[in-house]
């Protein structure tokens, strides 16, 4: 979550020395920082419902998901995020001794009211520069609602909408999930059937 921004240019050799001695997390894009705020106890219980979800259904896969302290490197960009959840399945990930990882296949981002504007508009379009993304989920906290923006064989970016009741489809790590067990706990009356 992005909440305060400095607007001194800051090298990416000297982001990355401040991340390895910070205590909070800070985002960088295009040598500018952004100072990373916690997070709500409903986006904290989104994001660990699906994320032992990835884990279990990735388990010896190849895949290895991340959430919240991996950074994904923009290569195009020269950017570096914390989405909520990272997954990547590319050995030049898992074989790099590096703090970050280059190859996401699924991204994960948790809404919140003063990022969604810019997870849904500058983020996802930084992110759409990286050719191993497949998918870019957001996840919104406050109700029952999952976009899950799947790249298709022409390139394009296809929204798939789903919302309680529905059984959600990550293609990308190919997992299918009912909805209510990804709000589990989070949101009052999600994990109940509709009527």
């Amino acid at each position: 979550m992005i909440v305060s921004k400095s607007y001194t240019y800051v090298s990416v050799e000297d982001y990355l020395a401040g991340e390895k001695i910070s205590p909070i997390k800070h985002e960088y894009r295009h040598g500018e920082i952004y100072a990373m705020a916690g997070a709500s106890q409903a986006h904290g219980t989104i994001t660990l419902n699906l994320a032992a979800l990835l884990k279990n259904h990735l388990r010896g896969s190849g895949c290895k998901p991340y959430v919240a302290d991996m950074k994904v490197m923009l290569n195009s960009s020269n950017i570096y995020y914390y989405p909520d959840i990272a997954v990547t399945c590319d050995d030049r990930d898992r074989n790099a001794a590096e703090d970050f990882i280059r190859y996401p296949r699924l991204i994960v981002e948790v809404l919140s009211p003063t990022t969604a504007a810019f997870d849904r508009g500058e983020k996802f379009a930084d992110y759409r520069t990286c050719e191993t993304l497949e998918e870019y989920v957001l996840i919104n906290q406050q109700r029952v609602s999952v976009e899950c923006f799947r790249r298709n064989a022409e390139g394009l970016w296809v929204l798939y909408p789903y919302t309680q009741g529905q059984e959600v489809q990550l293609a990308s790590v190919n997992l299918s999930c009912p909805i209510e067990d990804i709000y589990e706990e989070a949101v009052p009356n999600a994990t109940q059937n509709p009527s």
